[in-house]
């Protein structure tokens, strides 16, 4: 049923068929969600097969990215990201700084050293009030841009909503309980381009990357990457290890918002994008990926998950609340 994507330095990431748990036996969901739940408390990272997404439709999401990409810089800065808040927009390469600090003169400092070498547009939710998303004019091969993207947002919400379900089936506890979390959809779809770059420029600052080494926010992250390479995942041991793509699955790993519900029972793995591994000539390409970022629904109280705590002594958090703790952690990057 399953296999390791990833083996290394005491690192093992599974790759799992996720087919099994939306369309098995009732023992082959059980053990699916066994087996992700578990990849998650471990890794803080699993590969899922067998998804709703054909290839083909995949393929036209990537290159529809692509396209919007190619825009001039000019055009795409009136797409601005604005606030934490909104968390919707264009940020230029240099704008975010990916990295587990939390003091914004810090960020800044870091940011100003190595800036990361990326350019994103974040979507949310079309029906969020006050905070409408910044589509580019629908013109020439952009045609068809808002429709692509707004669908896709909405298949991932739904592969969100089986995820989850396949971590309360592998908790023992009711297989909709997440459900009420996840409906409203507050979630960030990210389209991501990362230029092209000169091979010396990670030689001159070997600090150089192209995203910093972080955690991720919410409740968990759908990665689809494209073909390049890049992806790296901090191991027990420390050291990072590349999360090699294997063509048509997604990456999934637990962001910190479920690690702070699940009672620190579940992972939230940090890792980085850094230049690919080597090709011939004295440029690395361009590498496109998309990520969808998924939340609890912004109005919602979190606490410890039922079964992850014995007592409540055990419970290692307070209450907080989903939108407010991610505007904070937002704050901090930008």
């Amino acid at each position: 049923m399953e296999s390791a994507a990833v083996k290394s330095e005491g690192l093992v990431i599974p790759l799992i068929d996720f087919s099994s748990f939306l369309n098995g036996t009732s023992q082959e969901r059980k053990e699916t969600a066994q087996a992700i739940l578990h990849g998650f408390q471990t890794a803080g990272f699993i590969y899922l097969k067998g998804l709703p997404i054909t290839p083909e439709y995949r393929k036209h999401v990537f290159e529809t990215s692509a396209k919007y990409f190619r825009l001039p810089i000019e055009t795409k800065m009136s797409h601005c990201w604005t606030t934490p808040e909104a968390n919707r927009g264009y940020s230029a390469p240099g704008r975010e700084k990916t990295t587990s600090l939390t003091d914004p003169e810090d960020v800044k400092k870091l940011r100003d050293a190595v800036p990361d070498l990326k350019e994103s547009l974040e979507i949310g939710r079309e029906d969020e009030p006050g905070h409408p998303n910044h589509w580019p004019v629908e013109e020439g091969e952009l045609v068809g841009f808002k429709k692509t993207m707004a669908d896709f947002h909405v298949k991932c919400k739904e592969l969100h909503t089986e995820v989850m379900r396949a971590i309360a089936v592998g908790l023992g506890i009711d297989e909709h309980w997440f459900d009420r979390f996840t409906d409203v959809g507050d979630n960030t779809l990210r389209l991501l381009h990362y230029p092209e770059v000169k091979k010396d420029v990670f030689t001159i600052n070997p600090g150089q990357v192209r995203a910093g080494a972080h955690s991720d926010y919410g409740s968990i992250t759908l990665l689809f990457q494209d073909s390049r390479g890049g992806l790296q995942v901090q191991s027990p041991t420390g050291a990072f290890v590349d999360a090699t793509p294997i063509e048509e699955t997604c990456v999934v790993n637990a962001g910190d918002l479920l690690a702070r519900w699940s009672n620190d029972s579940i992972r939230s793995t940090i890792h980085r994008v850094v230049e690919p591994p080597s090709e011939d000539g004295d440029v690395y390409g361009a590498r496109y990926s998309i990520a969808y970022f998924c939340n609890p629904n912004f109005k919602d109280h979190i606490e410890a998950i039922p079964g992850t705590y014995a007592t409540e002594k055990d419970r290692k958090y307070p209450g907080i609340n989903s939108g407010d703790y991610l505007v904070q952690r937002l704050a901090t990057t930008y």
